[in-house]
């Protein structure tokens, strides 16, 4: 079969196929997760299954939720080929519990097991994923959505979870692109797929009255695609970034950046009329697409509601920026980048043995990721003020393991709380956080390419 076509017209909801919400496959009480090979009808119907890896069967894997306080006990069973772990992205847990491979613990290796038990302290839009060999492993489906409710619900008529990915794809076998080290992806944007899904489904199409009020739970899941989206036929608030509840909901006025890991809660009431489609619209440059369509099939709320309350806030240390420990990440490398040489063990190396080492990306003039030194050692409860440079020709999405930052504003106002800040080229940004949590935490691109070929490093809590 020839090219794949992804695009749907923004119209009608006439002679509409539905697909179930997320949460129909939730796996809410299961204490298992097998990291397996799964079979899975990811193109549309006429191709063939695409083989990928997911948990207990499904790719992506079910929705684990639970509530504020509560307790996530998983014993993850590794059924697959390779060595994997899980990271439980966004959470604030001990460190022994986040995950990461080869820092907090050993990868679990094919065969055996590793039992993950932690309190989830924050309510929010979190999502659990694989991270060892992240880039593929992350890249075949080793994700799901993690979601925390709050204790008192807020006042909506239903909520969708809603998963963004895309995948790199051959239609004519079906069949994912295996090179998740090619050298143009580890120097370039990173690994951007031809096939782009919500909840594994292209074109998702979900029922919606006129009127009525929705929180949807958006999770940008892919391994570098950057997700710019607007609503039509939806009027919308942002609540929540990266879990983290706004102090007042902020009213959606121009398009919603989603970067790779990052998050976003949206109440929203539909206004769309009877018979048409309402969209949440993916704008890839010069063209737009439905990502989501919602089809209005009958009339809800006789009238609008006043806009949503803000969502009970999660209890995160304030910032003392008056005595802040000052610190710079300079972010170099990748192509048409000014990078000509850089430290690895230690060792001044040129671009090309860099490269022949498989890395393209430096911190602080050093390439060594995980395995060199670390970026800081924190007093627990020291405020840190962070300025992060961008001095390369691609965007990248920084994420923080362990703790929740503000994004510091141009005139020094602290910005809403995030685990995952999108800089884009040639930028600068700045950012404060409180080291409260004691360990060697992960600080890396979540462009996941670039996190394996350089951007990684560590911050030390004790």
């Amino acid at each position: 079969m020839g090219n794949i076509n992804r695009r749907q017209l923004i119209g009608s909801a006439a002679a509409l196929t539905f697909f179930p919400r997320y949460g129909a496959f939730a796996d809410e009480n299961a204490d298992l997760l097998s990291a397996q090979e799964v079979s899975v009808q990811l193109l549309p119907d006429g191709y063939g299954t695409t083989n990928l890896w997911g948990y207990n069967g499904s790719a992506p894997g079910a929705e684990i939720r639970v509530t504020k306080g509560g307790r996530v006990t998983r014993t993850l069973r590794n059924g697959l080929s390779q060595p994997t772990s899980v990271h439980w992205h966004g959470i604030r847990i001990a460190n022994a519990m986040d995950g990461v491979s080869g820092l907090t613990q050993d990868a679990v290796q094919p065969g055996d097991a590793f039992t993950y038990d932690f309190v989830a302290p924050d309510a929010g839009t979190y999502w659990y994923h694989a991270h060892n060999m992240s880039t593929q492993q992350v890249g075949m489906g080793l994700y799901g959505p993690l979601i925390v409710e709050e204790a008192v619900l807020p006042d909506i008529d239903r909520e969708e979870v809603l998963v963004l990915d895309d995948w790199l794809i051959n239609p004519d076998t079906a069949q994912l692109d295996p090179d998740f080290a090619a050298p143009h992806a580890l120097s370039h944007a990173g690994r951007i797929g031809n096939y782009i899904t919500t909840n594994g489904i292209a074109n998702l199409t979900l029922p919606a009255r006129k009127n009525e009020r929705l929180r949807l739970r958006l999770i940008n899941a892919s391994n570098a695609r950057i997700f710019p989206l607007e609503l039509q036929g939806l009027d919308g608030w942002i609540v929540a970034m990266d879990g983290m509840p706004l102090a007042e909901p902020q009213k959606v006025a121009q398009a919603i950046v989603l970067g790779p890991a990052q998050r976003v809660d949206l109440i929203v009431d539909v206004t769309a009329d009877v018979g048409d489609l309402a969209h949440l619209v993916y704008l890839e440059r010069r063209d737009a697409f439905s990502q989501v369509a919602f089809a209005v099939s009958d009339e809800g709320a006789s009238t609008t509601r006043p806009a949503p309350a803000a969502l009970p806030p999660n209890h995160i240390a304030p910032v003392n920026l008056g005595e802040a420990t000052a610190l710079t990440l300079n972010m170099e490398g990748g192509a048409m980048g000014g990078l000509r040489a850089a430290t690895l063990g230690g060792v001044q190396k040129s671009m090309r043995e860099i490269v022949d080492a498989g890395r393209f990306w430096a911190f602080n003039g050093a390439v060594d990721g995980m395995e060199g030194p670390p970026l800081a050692r924190l007093s627990l409860g020291e405020t840190v003020r962070l300025t992060i440079r961008n001095d390369t020709a691609f965007p990248h999405a920084m994420h923080l393991h362990g703790m929740h930052f503000h994004e510091i504003g141009d005139d020094g106002s602290l910005g809403p709380l995030r685990d995952t800040t999108l800089l884009e080229r040639s930028t600068t940004r700045e950012i404060a956080f409180v080291a409260d949590n004691p360990g060697e935490w992960l600080l890396h691109c979540h462009m996941l390419s670039h996190a394996a070929s350089g951007m990684t490093t560590r911050i030390v809590v004790a």
